[in-house]
């Protein structure tokens, strides 16, 4: 039941770190060691009329013996040397930090749960804001609302709200951070259920600049700044600000069914990718699914809200019964559930690079094909494709709509590859690079004929036309926003969103 895999077996992170949960009326309390987050309303977090900063939180430089573990991500692939590190422990920490780099003209960079794929979220001689220890939890049962620290991860936001039987949807990785996932668009196992995740997104603290050299605190929801919020579903990383809490619509949900199947090999691979495509974008809107191939085998997993194992079984018959796989189910409460997904390991990759794509149409044989040859040729076993299916109510937009452009899709696809030892000290080359470098690099373009559209969570710095490809017509809105929050572009990045020209 546990074999839950995407990018490799992923490290359990410690549910506990997920903050109180604080009753209906209450203040927001602190989580352990982290402090609850400042609210924007107070004239202490405001930023208008700022001297000269002072850098506060917990803060690290290069010459403190923290300094390797604080400076390093997910993926090792990329090694990057701030000048300082500023852990926040509330929002005004954010505000001084923020203050404090346009004072003293250096580069920022926003970080939460350390998994920016071409490591935008660190930066040479620069500073970078860690909002990770943001961790407070304010639940509201009667109302459904829930508001967040922004440092919550997935795995923490998942089993915190599920022990009051509500979700929002999430990714399936638990050790990535919840903000971050969100502001992308996000999606997983319950989002032909609920939406994207940022649908369920109502309100948000942010901090961005103000004037020459200053930084305030605004709210965006429905009511106040509704256009930033538009732009945060789906736009919001990294790009206007930085968001200190989130505020979203809960769903209630008691318990799930998860299902796991597994075929020996990838023989069955043409039958099964067929019979997904068919049946995962149009079943019930409840089953939420994935199929993913490696070199050696190939896996099915579906988590079906509130329905029993007999519903999923029937639901996915058309899959499963390709073959002879081994069929696992498991009933239970869906942050019981998702934590069987975080699988500690011991040997993880360091070194990661994915392909983000979405399509409209179904596959081809020919298209299948490319994937089969690709995945038979894989160069570690940590390598895979796969598919999830989208349909549903993903393609309904939640009032105020949205920034994600790509719900019209049949299902999004990912190529990933991972390899290498992890280190205290990457940036060495591992003489696998090339190899892994260049088989998903092929694989990617080989199924360009087939796919169009790509992921702004999971980016590519040799990506053409990025600016359509993550957010479609949209682009032109977005950059109107920019210049709004973010006319002198504070908040920059090789892939950020330029603000409109005046």
């Amino acid at each position: 039941m546990n074999d839950f895999s995407r990018r490799g077996m992923l490290k359990a992170t410690a549910v506990a770190g997920a903050g109180a949960v604080v009753a209906s009326g209450a203040a927001a309390a602190e989580a352990p060691g982290a402090s609850a987050v400042t609210g924007a309303s107070g004239s202490e977090v405001s930023g208008t009329h700022c001297g000269p900063a002072k850098l506060t939180g917990r803060i690290v430089r290069p010459e403190d013996s923290g300094y390797t573990d604080a400076r390093l991500g997910w993926d090792q692939l990329f090694s990057h040397y701030p000048l300082v590190i500023v852990f926040a422990q509330n929002t005004q920490d954010v505000v001084n930090a923020l203050t404090w780099a346009r004072q003293n003209d250096v580069a920022v960079r926003i970080r939460s749960g350390r998994h920016a794929l071409e490591g935008w979220s660190n930066v040479d001689s620069g500073l970078v804001i860690d909002i990770s220890e943001l961790k407070s939890v304010h639940i509201d049962s009667a109302s459904r609302i829930a508001t967040v620290g922004s440092g919550l991860n997935q795995l923490e936001a998942v089993t915190t709200l599920a022990k009051h039987n509500f979700a929002v949807t999430t990714g399936t990785e638990g050790s990535v951070g919840l903000s971050g996932a969100t502001l992308g668009g996000g999606f997983g196992f319950l989002t032909r259920w609920l939406g994207m995740a940022c649908d369920s997104l109502i309100g948000a603290e942010i901090v961005v600049a103000e004037g020459g050299e200053c930084a305030k605190v605004i709210k965006a929801d429905l009511n106040h700044n509704s256009d930033l919020l538009w732009a945060l579903r789906g736009a919001g990383n990294g790009n206007f600000g930085i968001v200190t809490s989130l505020t979203y619509k809960l769903a209630p949900l008691k318990s799930v069914t998860y299902l796991q199947a597994t075929w020996d090999g990838t023989g069955h691979l043409r039958r099964l990718f067929e019979a997904y495509q068919r049946t995962a974008p149009h079943t019930d809107a409840r089953l939420g699914t994935q199929l993913e191939a490696h070199r050696n085998q190939i896996l099915l997993f579906g988590v079906l809200p509130e329905g029993t194992p007999a519903e999923a079984k029937k639901l996915l018959a058309p899959i499963l019964s390709i073959g002879s796989p081994q069929v696992t189910t498991q009933v239970g409460n869906w942050g019981d559930v998702y934590a069987g997904f975080q699988i500690p390991t011991e040997v993880e990759p360091a070194n990661w690079k994915f392909y983000s794509q979405f399509t409209r149409k179904p596959f081809p044989t020919k298209a299948i094909d490319i994937v089969s040859a690709f995945i038979k040729d894989a160069p570690t076993d940590d390598s895979n494709y796969f598919v999830q299916a989208f349909g549903g109510n993903v393609r309904k937009s939640p009032r105020g709509g949205t920034a994600f452009p790509h719900r019209d899709a049949l299902f999004y696809a990912e190529p990933g590859v991972g390899w290498g030892k992890r280190s205290d000290q990457p940036g060495i080359c591992d003489p696998l690079t090339p190899q892994a470098q260049a088989w998903i690099a092929e694989f990617s373009q080989a199924l360009r004929p087939y796919v169009n559209g790509a992921y702004v969570n999971v980016p590519n710095v040799s990506l053409q036309d990025w600016e359509t490809a993550y957010w479609g017509s949209n682009f032109d809105r977005l950059r109107r926003i920019k210049a709004k929050y973010d006319p002198h572009n504070v908040f920059q990045y090789d892939q950020s969103i330029p603000p409109a020209s005046r």
